[in-house]
């Protein structure tokens, strides 16, 4: 259900983890969804369908509620509100079992037992769909007066240029600019190859890719080892491609959003690809988020920030 769900909005040409720089007049640090009373940021796969929830609401914030949560916070939940959907893992112990099911019991004839992780849906409402919270709670209102114009954000502080070379610096990888048509990672020689900076329409595009980059740098066998980097036999188009593009997009967005960079990546040629891994195989998109977690964490380090991916 989860992966049906960003299908169905990757073939409508929408990709869920495009969705923060729609909204950042909120007031909710990060852009990353979370939980209007505990304050923690929601991880994983949750972020996409969040994100995504809140594009198809028109909601203008990005902090959310169980039902019960928003009775003890004072509020409730309107009347006719459909909640969204996120997951949890929830720890399931069953009989433990050998390689043919059989079950397996210790020197005593008691069975043993294993933990095994379960998903869970977890209902969610947005703090637009409720009434009566405190205020600190409530969405922000749409005020064009007080609105900051689009451009504002395609240009990035010294402050957020300092933390992108601290990242790129720490990962000792080196980058080199051509005035070309493609950006990439070079994995046998460990470099970013990059366009110009002035073949870009604003700074944030170019410092956006430049981080989609670097998560693909994060799979060279020296960091994180993934395979759709270090594999000698991937090429455009295979499985194990899009597959390590899935993750160098959400990845990316993560950062993007942490890092408060709201630009533009080109990644419209890959849809086709990324439908081909989620509809072979629904747990993929699982597994893309967690690696694309691992390489958020990599590259964060230098900077004490806590990813939430």
């Amino acid at each position: 259900m989860v992966t049906d769900r960003i299908i169905a909005a990757l073939e409508q040409g929408t990709a869920p983890w495009r969705r923060p720089w729609r909204c950042v007049d909120t007031g909710d640090p990060g852009g990353l969804p979370s939980n209007a009373l505990t304050g923690r940021c929601y991880s994983g796969v949750n972020v996409l369908l969040l994100w995504l929830a809140a594009e198809e609401g028109g909601y203008t914030s990005d902090r959310w509620l169980t039902y019960r949560q928003a009775q003890e916070a004072g509020g409730q939940v309107r009347k006719g509100e459909s909640c969204s959907l996120a997951v949890i893992y929830k720890d399931w112990t069953k009989p433990a079992e050998d390689e043919h099911g059989n079950r397996l019991y210790d020197t005593d004839g008691r069975l043993l037992t294993e933990t095994v992780p379960m998903l869970r849906q977890l209902h969610l409402f947005n703090v637009a769909q409720c009434d009566g919270l405190p205020e600190h709670m409530q969405p922000p209102q749409a005020d064009d007066d007080t609105k900051r114009p689009v451009e504002d954000y395609a240009v990035l502080s010294p402050e957020r240029l300092a933390d992108v070379q601290r990242m790129l610096e720490a990962t000792g990888v080196q980058t080199e600019a051509r005035y070309q048509n493609q950006a990439y990672y070079r994995p046998a020689t460990d470099t970013i190859v990059m366009p110009l900076t002035s073949q870009f329409d604003s700074a944030a595009d170019y410092w956006s890719t430049l981080l989609h980059e670097m998560v693909h740098s994060t799979g060279h066998r020296n960091r994180l080892d993934r395979e759709g980097i270090t594999s000698s036999s991937r090429k455009r188009g295979d499985m194990v491609y899009a597959f390590e593009e899935l993750i160098a997009e959400t990845g990316s967005a993560y950062l993007c959003t942490q890092l408060g960079i709201y630009g533009e990546v080109q990644h419209e040629s890959y849809i086709d690809s990324w439908l081909r891994v989620l509809r072979s195989d629904k747990k993929a998109l699982f597994r893309a988020c967690s690696r694309a977690r691992e390489a958020t964490e990599y590259l964060l380090a230098p900077l004490s920030i806590c990813s939430a991916a």
